[in-house]
């Protein structure tokens, strides 16, 4: 399995340039040099050696079995003197610094810091020599995993569980491909900038998607592989204003939770229904401003969530005028409207404990595309240097959203008399409020809680346990209108600091009415309360 994983890379290239015949490189390299540069980092070059297919391949076999790369010692110091202790290592948790978004983290990032084969491989051509002189690196992965469930309904039996929705089968969730610059936060002396450009392609764009971008293929024809750009953005760092400044604008993820799109910032293969339903990626402006080594506020203006921002003030034909929409034309996507991010960061304990509460997507609420209105926080705390916990609950909300349970709103709906009809998104649209039959529209709730309690056991190997709460008040998150309770089991297992195995076994059950082992799009209800699960993935970087 690993020389597998690792040929895997190899021929990675050998997409990219057919004219070079890798392999034959590799057959006819000399033999393994038997220096380690572990022990000795100047040998590093040498072990190497010159080739690109050569260099790949004893790249990957030089990590297998540690826990990180061989030090440079004369590296420049990656953290800034007197701020808190970075309190996780990569491998084996998805995070070194406790999380916070829109922002390259101050004080503590370098640019030409991620581990990569790719860059390692290449560093001895002159794109790879002038990509290092510029501080521009390109590394990524690929994710692929499966799952055995007690649904079968296929696809979406498994939903509302996500990123493996399709019951009882294998999926390429993500490839991924960053082309980034990370500007120096350590330094106080200059003004430095930085950028990143993201591709990534599979089964989990239906979770980055933002209605406008390129999502006709989710909406229109609900392919079960696509394509997205989850995060394009540049950056401004300005070390002279307090402790540092980073002006972050583009398209990014979105501020809050503990877990993210990208495969390797997750602690297990599947995701908690808290982050599966709450708010994706902005589109804006924000300001992350250290005020002390402990204390960094943030502020923004986006363009509501999920949603283009080309989307803002553009109208649409009303076929089907209605008391909820009574004019001949409405919005596209009500909820593409300047809105606000605003949190605060506070570390304590030498980086042991961290809080982190949020607003985000504030506006009027008006029912759109996904424009929640958030309010929560994350905490996190290390007891020692096995255990941690991090932690989350928010409260999402959306306005005066189409009741189905109304004969006059569900009418509207069928004719094409709302923004999200299925005229206009004929696949996986925003759902409608489960509401009192009296009221046209209501407002929507929804609160979720969720715990990840690790035990890391060697450098390699981290267990998590994860209970969760979630409560969809009227249904309009999950399409169910009901409370539920998951409970999942997953071990992170690195085989170098490269490639990563997480299987895991998961528990869901709905409380109030069956939500499982149906599909929306299809017309199939859910006809079980529970699901029972187990899975696994497995994350090769490049």
């Amino acid at each position: 399995m690993k020389k597998f994983m690792i040929s895997g890379a190899v021929l990675f290239y050998l997409v990219l340039n057919a004219n070079t015949s890798v392999w034959s490189d590799i057959k006819d390299s000399p033999a393994q040099p038997t220096c380690d540069p572990y022990a000795n980092y100047s040998c590093l070059e040498s072990y190497l050696g010159d080739n690109f297919g050569i260099r790949l391949w004893r790249y990957y076999q030089l990590e297998m079995g540690h826990a990180a790369a061989p030090v440079d010692p004369n590296a420049p110091p990656s953290h800034r003197i007197g701020w808190p202790a970075t309190p996780e290592s990569t491998p084996p948790m998805p995070f070194t610094e406790w999380p916070y978004g829109a922002t390259t983290s101050i004080g503590v990032s370098q640019p030409n810091s991620v581990d990569s084969p790719f860059m390692t491989s290449i560093s001895k051509t002159s794109a790879g020599q002038w990509l290092e002189r510029n501080h521009i690196q390109i590394y990524g992965w690929a994710n692929a995993g499966g799952n055995l469930s007690s649904n079968s309904v296929q696809p979406s039996g498994n939903a509302p569980m996500a990123y493996m929705y399709t019951p009882n089968k294998l999926q390429l969730d993500q490839v991924v491909l960053y082309m980034e610059r990370v500007p120096d936060t350590v330094q106080t002396d200059h003004i430095d900038w930085g950028f990143r450009l993201s591709a990534l392609y599979g089964e989990n764009y239906r979770y980055t998607t933002a209605y406008g971008v390129f999502s006709n293929q989710l909406l229109n024809r609900n392919n079960v592989n696509g394509y997205d750009f989850p995060m394009e953005y540049a950056e401004l760092y300005i070390p002279h204003i307090a402790e540092g400044l980073v002006l972050r604008v583009g398209r990014y993820i979105s501020i809050p939770d503990i877990e993210a799109q990208l495969a390797p910032n997750n602690y297990m293969y599947s995701h908690s229904m808290t982050y599966s339903f709450d708010n994706y990626t902005n589109e804006g402006i924000v300001g992350s401003l250290a005020l002390t080594k402990n204390f960094i506020v943030q502020l923004g203006v986006v363009e509501g969530s999920d949603t283009a921002i080309w989307n803002g003030g553009k109208t649409v034909n009303n076929p089907a005028p209605n008391p909820l929409y009574p004019g001949s034309t409405f919005l596209k996507d009500p909820g593409a409207q300047p809105s606000l991010v605003a949190c605060m960061r506070y570390t304590w304990n030498n980086g042991n404990d961290d809080f982190y509460p949020c607003m985000d997507g504030i506006n009027n609420g008006e029912w759109g595309y996904n424009n929640l209105q958030w309010y929560g926080f994350t905490f996190y705390h290390k007891f020692n240097d096995k255990w941690h916990i991090s932690y989350e609950i928010y409260e999402t909300h959306q306005n005066n959203v189409a009741n189905q349970n109304n004969p006059i709103a569900a009418a509207a709906i069928a004719s094409g008399g709302t923004p999200f009809s299925p005229q206009y998104i004929p696949h996986n649209a925003p759902n409608a409020a489960q509401c009192s039959p009296s009221q046209l529209s209501c407002t929507t709730k929804a609160v979720g809680t969720v715990a990840y309690i690790n035990y890391q056991f060697s450098p390699l190997d981290n267990i998590s346990f994860r209970p969760e709460f979630f409560d969809d008040e009227q249904g309009q998150r999950t399409g169910v209108k009901t409370r539920y309770i998951n409970f999942g089991i997953g071990w992170q297992h690195w085989l170098s600091p490269q490639i990563e195995l997480r299987p895991e076994i998961d528990y869901d059950y709905a409380l109030d009415q069956a939500a499982f082992n149906g599909n929306a799009n299809a017309g199939i209800p859910p006809n079980r309360h529970y699901t029972m699960l187990a899975a696994m993935d497995v994350i090769m970087h490049f």
